[in-house]
């Protein structure tokens, strides 16, 4: 897909679902630190995604695990940068996300090809990103997270988990338009995991359809591979690749209820779980676009 394509798509509420691929080139990221911290490794993964069904690809220089601290700039530009180059001419069709709360860290990143910044922290964490997103007119994702990486799981409280989701996502979408963000480029995200329990999370996905219509934006789900969904299936052998089972309830479920985006590792696998769900939902599959 395009840029220009997807920015079409983010107007057309009757396109199919989108499969946002992870690529964390990070060596302590929650699922697979390490895997793809090499540019050689990144660069094959990207494309491996690619030729999997994924429509978009999210780039990220640091972890956001539980517990995690922040990485400066400097050392995630270190990180992605030369996976950019590398990548520059080699997905016509896949759009790259940047996945990072600072604006140097997308500015550079969209100088590279870049074209959606997806920031964990909706604008808090750096003034000058959304303004960027303004400037740069490109789609910004804003996800709700309670407290910071190092301490959202500490002892995350709501007294209704969806209505504070949602007030503060529409509070943060007021900030990016304020700031000069296309109202047509703002996707919202509820953070799944980022500050919330167990059944934080799952009461987020059951109220998917009352989230939606709180905030009228496109929505964007990251379930995969995440700790909540072995608390509720158990462990399984294989480790955290043996999630993905639960992770394709989840991602299913997600798109019966309105998500426009499911970002998942198991790109092969998700996206034919979306597109079985779509099928399923709308009667008959669409044409199998080419990779």
């Amino acid at each position: 897909m395009s840029p220009p394509d997807f920015d079409a798509w983010l107007l057309d509420p009757d396109h199919p679902p989108l499969v946002m691929g992870v690529l964390n080139v990070t060596p302590d990221s929650f699922s697979d630190g390490g895997q793809f911290a090499s540019v050689d490794a990144a660069v094959a993964r990207a494309l491996a995604m690619a030729a999997e069904g994924a429509d978009l690809i999210d780039l990220g220089g640091e972890s956001t695990r539980p517990g995690s601290q922040r990485t400066p700039a400097d050392e995630q530009l270190r990180r992605i940068l030369p996976v950019l180059r590398a990548l520059k001419g080699r997905l016509p069709h896949t759009t790259l996300s940047i996945d990072t709360t600072l604006a140097p860290v997308a500015e550079a990143a969209l100088d590279e090809g870049v074209h959606v910044i997806n920031d964990i922290s909706a604008g808090r964490d750096d003034p000058a990103l959304l303004p960027l997103a303004a400037r740069r007119r490109c789609p910004v994702i804003l996800m709700h997270m309670q407290g910071t990486p190092a301490t959202m799981q500490l002892n995350p409280t709501y007294s209704d988990v969806t209505a504070e989701v949602a007030a503060f996502l529409n509070e943060r979408a007021e900030a990016a338009t304020a700031a000069g963000v296309d109202p047509g480029k703002i996707l919202i995200d509820p953070g799944i995991g980022f500050g919330k329990t167990v059944e934080h999370n799952l009461r987020l996905l059951r109220d998917l359809p009352r989230l939606t219509r709180s905030v009228r934006r496109p929505l964007v789900i990251g379930t995969s591979r995440k700790g909540f969904i072995r608390k509720v299936t158990g462990d399984v052998p294989g480790g955290e690749d043996d999630r993905r089972f639960g992770t394709a309830a989840t991602v299913a479920w997600a798109v019966a209820n309105g998500a426009a985006v499911v970002r998942v590792h198991d790109v092969g696998a998700m996206a034919q779980v979306v597109r079985m769900t779509r099928a399923i939902l709308r009667g008959g599959a669409p044409p199998i676009s080419a990779p």
